[in-house]
């Protein structure tokens, strides 16, 4: 049995065979899903869901990376007057919700990855992110100060990020910084700003500078154009963690570890509890390691393979620690 159990509630609605009229359900993604794994999960657990529910159905609208044009963009999708249900991911998402939904009052929205409460069409869930962010810095702490080739003395580690939001400025930077120091205090964090989700040639760019100045392990959470990170990474012989999916396979021995959000998981759960009418409106929930819905990709073959038993031991007892309630990170409110 694995020691990340997950909840009762989830493997409920994973067994229960679903007795409920067919869905229609609308999935609203705040990007494009190609290149975007925490939108294609999204996608992918509606689908998963739909299969296994006859006369279910889903369409995907993806809305572009124009923040602008959002809100827009949902008052059609929600105006078109066609889903039971619909299920998003996003920080902003909750907001824009909030200003749309007194004109469709029987519309009703599940957001992933998002906070508010007090919405009765709106039920969210908040992956806790301090705490991915500090699992994420804690590896990448004990990967720059070990005698693997590509870390050096320095104490210097570093994200590229696409933009500041308040996920990134109160949840994971400050997650990823407490785990580094908590390897070492003398750790130094270099944050640099992309400025969009896709200039991969930019992001190179970034990651060459940083490099240049010490860094050798960096955490890039700047969509499709982390490609340009992984190049230049993988060229100069230094390291990488990931956030939210499983990454191994892009650049074997340059991204050591992945802590992964279990989107196409929650995307699942969600709809299952929604089919049973058991949705919680107007609650705001937050899930962890504890709950089943973050892990550290550690049973890869690729994380045994390039990282020392020194460091996976550490990162085990983490996890333990996290998984038991030892350790706990609790996350801020938005």
């Amino acid at each position: 049995m694995s020691r990340r159990l997950l909840p009762l509630f989830f493997a409920l609605f994973l067994c229960l065979p679903l007795i409920a009229a067919p869905l229609k359900i609308g999935v609203f993604i705040p990007g494009q899903r190609e290149g975007s794994p925490i939108y294609d999960s999204l996608a992918a657990g509606a689908e998963r869901f739909a299969s296994e529910n006859p006369g279910s159905s889903v369409r995907v609208f993806e809305a572009g990376f124009n923040q602008a044009e959002w809100q827009e963009k949902l008052t059609s999708f929600v105006g078109s007057n066609r889903f039971d249900v619909i299920l998003t991911s996003n920080p902003s998402l909750p907001d824009l919700i909030e200003a749309i939904a007194p004109f469709f009052p029987s519309q009703k929205f599940i957001c992933l990855d998002g906070y508010k409460t007090g919405i009765s069409a709106l039920h969210t869930v908040l992956y806790n992110q301090t705490e991915q962010g500090y699992i994420a810095g804690y590896l990448a702490g004990l990967i720059s100060s070990s005698a693997l080739p590509g870390a050096n003395p320095q104490k210097k580690a570093g994200m590229i990020i696409g933009q500041h939001y308040p996920v990134m400025d109160t949840l994971i930077a400050p997650g990823f910084e407490q785990g580094l120091k908590a390897v070492d205090p003398s750790f130094g964090l270099d944050i640099r700003v992309l400025g969009n989700w896709y200039d991969a040639t930019k992001a190179s760019d970034l990651a060459k500078s940083m490099i240049a100045s010490g860094v050798d392990v960096i955490l890039p959470i700047c969509g499709s154009a982390s490609q340009g990170v992984v190049k230049a990474t993988k060229d100069l012989n230094r390291y990488l963690v990931f956030f939210d999916s499983d990454e191994y396979a892009r650049a074997p021995g340059t991204i050591l570890g992945c802590v992964a959000l279990k989107q196409k998981e929650l995307a699942y759960a969600k709809l299952a509890e929604f089919a049973q009418k058991a949705t919680p409106w107007g609650r705001a929930d937050v899930v962890g390691v504890k709950e089943g819905f973050i892990e550290l990709l550690d049973r890869h073959p690729s994380y045994a393979q390039n990282l020392p038993q020194s460091i996976r031991g550490r990162m085990s007892d983490l996890i333990a620690g996290i998984a038991s309630g030892a350790l706990s990170f609790p996350a801020p409110r938005l």
